[in-house]
C-alpha cells in the first residue's frame, strides 16, 4: 500500500522531528542514519519540501526542517507528496443505467477509509511512539525502525 519511498519519507521526518538541536538536518545526515542513498533521499526530501511539509535552508548550514508543526502534517500529506493524489478507478455508470455496480461501491468505500484514515494520523501520533526497537528476527522489526531511534525514544523532547 504505502511505497519504498512513502516510508522512507515518514522515517526522515520523524527523525527531523525527534531531533532537539533544531539544526536544518542534511541529506547526508539524514541518509547515513536510515542507511540508504543519499541521491534516493535528496529526491523524498525535495518532494516534501515541494509539498510544503518540509522546508530547505541553503547555505553552510543548511538542510532541511519541518515546514509545518506535526499535529498539522498528516499521513495523507506525505502519501500524496511521494506518491501523488489518491484516486480511485471505478467504473463509471452508463448512460441509462443510474447504478454503478458492486464492484464500484466496495472500491469507493475502500478509497473513503483510507483518505479519511490518513488523514487522521499525524506526524504527532506517530512520534508518540516512533519505532519499536529491539526485535531479534529481521521480519518482525518495525518498518519505522531506523539506526540509534532507541536514542530517541528515550528523549521525551520531540520538536513542534
Amino acid at each position: 500500500m504505502l511505497t519504498r519511498t512513502t516510508e522512507l519519507a515518514i522515517q526522515a521526518l520523524l527523525l527531523i522531528a525527534l531531533d532537539a538541536s533544531g539544526e536544518p538536518m542534511t541529506p547526508k545526515q539524514l541518509a547515513e542514519r536510515l542507511d540508504c542513498s543519499q541521491t534516493y533521499l535528496s529526491k523524498i526530501l525535495g518532494q516534501l519540501v515541494k509539498a510544503g511539509i518540509l522546508t530547505s535552508v541553503r547555505g553552510a548550514k543548511g538542510g532541511v526542517h519541518l515546514g509545518r508543526k506535526p499535529p498539522r502534517i498528516t499521513l495523507l500529506d506525505i502519501v500524496e507528496a511521494c506518491q501523488g493524489v489518491l484516486l480511485g478507478s471505478f467504473c463509471s455508470p452508463e448512460e441509462g443505467q443510474p447504478q454503478p455496480c458492486s464492484f464500484h461501491h466496495a472500491m469507493r468505500e475502500v478509497h473513503d477509509h483510507m483518505v479519511a484514515t490518513l488523514s487522521r494520523w499525524t506526524l504527532s501520533d506517530l512520534l508518540q511512539r516512533p519505532a519499536r526497537c529491539g526485535a531479534k528476527d529481521p521480519a518482525h522489526r518495525c518498518r519505522m525502525f531506523f539506526e540509534g531511534c532507541k536514542e530517541h525514544l528515550d528523549d521525551t523532547t520531540i520538536r513542534g
